[in-house]
């Protein structure tokens, strides 16, 4: 059964092979210790075999830890390891052609640079959409220029499926992101770049969380 409406996960973990200092499947398991809901496979430069081999570990351990498990762009790998769905950038395949592929049963989340984009990708029917790069961010070599907080705050009450901001966001300035309406949040080098990848990780969960607890205090 395809989940109809899907629930806010606070922390979007998103790997980077690029960035790690241990391997993209060490920092996974330190997410699904840390509590992450949902994790999304991004891997842009090793070839489909690794990805194939590497993805169905991931989709194992997300299976049994019951989080949802996304690959980046790949809609081959994806249904190869049987993972909850995909993840499209802007320059990726449409919204139809990728759901006639994946079928009804899959979640499909689109990325926007901007409030228009994201309420266009609602309309097409996409289960959830990232917004940003919000801050300058150095983790995504064709990373667009940064659009800043105000399509958080736009979004915040118009959009029905949820989003996640992205792009730059650390330690310094998450607590902007959270008190200009984000619920849902990546975080990519300030997680994955650092030595314990389960603390840092527990750490951002905890700052989302406290905002929902009705503590703003960061």
């Amino acid at each position: 059964m395809k989940i109809k409406k899907l629930p806010d996960f606070g922390l979007y973990f998103i790997t980077d092979s690029r960035l790690t200092k241990k391997s993209v499947l060490e920092d996974v398991k330190a997410a699904i210790r840390a509590g992450v809901k949902i994790v999304q496979y991004r891997e842009k430069e090793a070839p489909a075999g690794k990805m194939i081999k590497e993805a169905a570990e991931i989709r194992k351990l997300c299976k049994e830890n019951n989080v949802l498990f996304l690959i980046n762009d790949r809609i081959d790998i994806a249904l190869a390891v049987g993972a909850d769905g995909v993840h499209f950038g802007q320059d990726g395949i449409p919204y139809n052609y990728a759901r006639n592929m994946l079928g009804e049963n899959k979640i499909i989340g689109m990325s926007a640079h901007s409030a228009e984009d994201a309420l266009n990708n609602e309309e097409m029917g996409a289960d959830y959409t990232s917004i940003g790069p919000i801050f300058h961010t150095i983790t995504k070599k064709d990373a667009k220029f940064p659009i800043g907080l105000e399509p958080v705050r736009q979004l915040k009450d118009k959009l029905k499926i949820p989003f996640v901001a992205i792009g730059g966001i650390n330690e310094e300035n998450i607590g902007e992101v959270l008190e200009a309406g984000a619920r849902n949040i990546a975080i990519i080098s300030a997680i994955v770049a650092k030595d314990n990848v389960e603390e840092r990780a527990r750490h951002f969960m905890e700052k989302i969380n406290s905002l929902k607890h009705g503590n703003s205090n960061f």
